[in-house]
């Protein structure tokens, strides 16, 4: 039986039909302006899912240790085990954790029966998906973030019938599960066998070759980076398989990058590609995230720094894949993106004027001003694309991208660098953060020397906006290794991903802060994602040999 909240349900997609037909198009939220042909070659490219079947290991108990990540360890049950619950009823009331041997994405699997008088009334259970010990040990409510409780990964179900296999019929993402029996008969009590999980994922076996001399630190983060990756690989690259369960395109680009050196399903990035050029806007903005079912619909919003970004990532794909016929294709896309930004938003000096909406990311830390990061953003994004119309000989395109740069670059310069801090300053008041540094040292603009001064400078700054995302610990990382600095690289990696790694984390988090673990974007840990896309990028530095950027 598939249950969830006592309904009968039909179980996920792995095998649904990859054809995108009439009915569902007609059907669907698509606009006049979006490109069905472009759509349907996304949809003839969905993955069908590998499933495999992992089995819980143990039961667990949490304890305090203020020297944990989170100030939580999970040690052995002493008292029950995974053979004692098969055999002796777990009551009303009670409940148990049972441990994976890894991160799992997929649906929860256990055989449930019943001992003692009679089976005379339905089996009420609380289930709580965890991918941090603290997902499980502390209270769930009250929940006061800003994203919607509905994301909150616990379930309750009825079973009405029993003996019976449950299928929980959401997909989650978690290590630990907590399951409570929260009400049933004092006739019965109930038994669990056969935990496990159907898991789901599109990634395949790592087919990229190790690197030899590998240390074991080394090795970890390269190991978890992938364990990240893995997981979030489904039918499109999402960003979190527990939260938000979407294609990003910021998210994207990172995962394929470190996709053509591991898995190399370079169709699911096709794909992906695909679905954002068909669902462009009525503007022509490329939007900041695709919703890919029940059918493919644009996200709601645009994000001015992901649209920039679909040229980079284009860029990457081909030169991963020489896909000419997907350039040909998109290359338009990329550049009406830069000709929207650059109209609307780039003043006659060449100064970026970042806007209340669209929104502008750049990174979650509060009160990062994101002018000088937009301004280099759009260098680099120009360069990028630049690179793709000389291939396809576009060369009217090309001058025109040329002429931007310069303009652009002129303007950082002479009205964003600040010659007593030697520093990029942002906005109004003059804002000094490593944001800055980091994109005008990726557009291009200084030379290696200059660039290392000042990510070097910045970063002993104690007044500077740092980054909380490891997206922009991943530009941080990929700006050393622009300007030649592959030590200052590999001591950013270290010094931010190998903390989690140390900590024993099975996958790297959607943000993270060493001084602050706890922290969280929305407001509220409980809605963190811990195993999250853009955090994936160790692996595709380590595997590069930290020279590519």
């Amino acid at each position: 039986m598939i249950t969830s909240c006592g309904l009968l349900l039909k179980k996920a997609d792995s095998k649904e039909s990859t054809k995108l037909s009439k009915p569902m198009i007609s059907g669907s939220r698509l606009k006049e302006y979006n490109n069905l042909e472009w759509i349907s070659i996304a949809e003839r490219l969905k993955p069908t899912l590998i499933e495999s079947t992992v089995q819980a290991v143990q039961l667990v108990n949490g304890v305090s240790d203020k020297n944990n990540i989170l100030q939580y360890k999970m040690v052995s049950d002493e008292t029950r085990s995974l053979k004692s619950i098969s055999e002796t009823p777990v009551n009303a009331g009670d409940f148990f954790i049972v441990e994976f041997p890894h991160h799992v994405t997929g649906f929860l699997t256990f055989n449930m029966d019943w001992v003692g008088r009679g089976n005379d009334a339905p089996t009420r259970l609380r289930l709580i998906f965890g991918e941090v010990p603290s997902d499980v040990l502390e209270p769930l409510y009250p929940y006061n973030g800003t994203l919607s409780a509905s994301w909150l990964p616990d379930e309750i179900i009825n079973i009405d019938h029993l003996p019976d296999e449950v299928t929980i019929s959401r997909r989650h993402a978690y290590k630990y599960v907590k399951i409570e029996v929260m009400s049933g008969s004092k006739n019965f009590g109930i038994i669990f066998s056969n935990i496990h999980t159907i898991a789901v994922s599109s990634a395949g076996e790592d087919k990229q070759t190790n690197i030899l001399g590998l240390s074991e630190k080394w090795k970890k983060i390269e190991k978890i980076s992938l364990r990240t990756l893995h997981e979030c690989m489904q039918t499109t690259f999402e960003d979190g398989p527990r939260r938000d369960q979407r294609l990003w395109l910021g998210d994207l680009r990172l995962q394929a990058l470190t996709n053509y050196l591991s898995f190399k399903n370079n169709n699911l990035v096709k794909r992906c590609l695909y679905l954002f050029a068909g669902l462009t806007n009525s503007d022509g903005f490329v939007t900041a995230c695709v919703y890919e079912k029940p059918t493919p619909t644009a996200g709601e919003g645009v994000m001015l720094d992901y649209a920039a970004l679909f040229g980079p990532t284009l860029a990457d794909y081909y030169f991963a894949t020489n896909d000419r016929q997907t350039l040909e294709h998109l290359l338009p896309v990329a550049l009406k993106q830069i000709t929207l930004i650059t109209e609307r938003y780039v003043n006659n000096d060449g100064v970026v004027q970042i806007p209340d909406r669209p929104f502008t990311f750049i990174d979650w830390q509060d009160g990062l001003d994101k002018q000088a990061s937009m301004q280099g953003l759009m260098i680099y994004c120009c360069r990028r694309v630049k690179s793709l119309t000389e291939l396809v000989g576009d060369n009217s395109s090309s001058a025109k991208l040329d002429s931007l740069i310069q303009h652009m670059t002129n303007a950082a310069t002479r009205y964003l660098w600040k010659s007593d801090s030697k520093l990029f300053v942002s906005g109004p008041n003059s804002q000094i953060s490593w944001a800055s540094q980091i994109w005008m040292v990726l557009a291009g603009i200084v030379d290696n020397q200059t660039g290392k001064d000042l990510l070097q400078r910045v970063m002993k700054m104690p007044k500077a906006i740092t980054p909380l995302t490891p997206y922009l610990y991943h530009h941080l990382v990929s700006a050393f290794v622009t300007i030649g600095d592959k030590q200052g690289a590999q001591d950013v990696v270290l010094g931010y991903w190998g903390i989690m790694a140390e900590y024993g984390v099975d996958t790297f988090w959607e943000a993270f802060d060493p001084h602050n673990p706890k922290a969280s974007p929305y407001g509220a840990m409980q809605i963190n994602s811990y195993c999250h896309a853009w955090s994936c990028t160790p692996a595709y530095f380590i595997r590069s040999l930290f020279t590519r950027p």
